[in-house]
């Protein structure tokens, strides 16, 4: 199923997902919205809205502010979890977690928005390839602290089998992914990449999205 055909980004042009993260954005001295900013100007395709710990009131503003910082640069927003925010702030598609129901928030975002799920093995990416998702993230494929719990490390002969085992669903590699690590993931079959730590604790997120995306061109 495809939500929204033509959408800039998951599954079409959009081989790197940014990953916020306010706490590591702060580490690094920075305030999330600066990170995001940044990440447009380095030409960053999707921006994913995490945040899952604010107050929804507080998630939608700061999902709002994100819209309009996004606007005209040609980045893509997703939000994480709530389909109902990333259609009411304009958002291209809602990503779940794994313990998210996939069959309500596929008839929560109708065919406008895109949906796409967090998975950690096989298992997990087929039952989203079942419910007929748009993308999926695939993780961790190197050991992360921005991913705690989960581990060990799939590696890239587990990114390639869990490409391998849903022909047709773009999967996205995440989890400890840093610059010179990207195009191994294209060549292990991954559709792009998904980064967060070495995006928002940068001291130059343009520069890191920069090096990224020649690597996946």
């Amino acid at each position: 199923m495809t939500h929204a055909a033509g959408s800039p980004g998951i599954g079409v042009d959009g081989r790197l997902i940014v990953v916020t993260d306010r706490a590591q954005a702060a580490v690094a001295g920075q305030g999330l919205i600066d990170v995001v900013a940044a990440a447009a100007d380095g030409g960053a395709p999707v921006v994913l809205l995490r945040e899952k710990d604010l107050p929804r009131d507080e998630r939608a503003r700061l999902a709002a502010a994100l819209v309009s910082v996004l606007a005209g640069s040609g980045t893509a927003l997703l939000v994480a979890t709530d389909a109902r925010l990333a259609e009411e702030v304009g958002a291209v598609g809602v990503h779940l977690a794994a313990a998210d129901d996939a069959w309500e928030a596929v008839a929560e975002a109708g065919r406008w928005l895109l949906v796409g799920r967090s998975c950690h093995g096989i298992p997990e990416l087929q039952a989203a390839r079942s419910a007929g998702l748009d993308y999926a993230t695939l993780s961790p494929v190197w050991a992360t602290a921005s991913k705690p719990g989960y581990g060990p490390g799939l590696g890239l002969g587990g990114l390639a089998a869990g490409v391998a085992a849903v022909p047709g669903l773009p999967v996205y590699a995440l989890g400890g992914v840093e610059p010179g690590w990207a195009a191994d993931c294209l060549s292990a079959g991954a559709a792009g990449v998904a980064v967060m730590g070495a995006i928002m604790r940068a001291d130059d997120p343009a520069k890191v999205v920069r090096s990224l995306l020649e690597e996946l061109s």
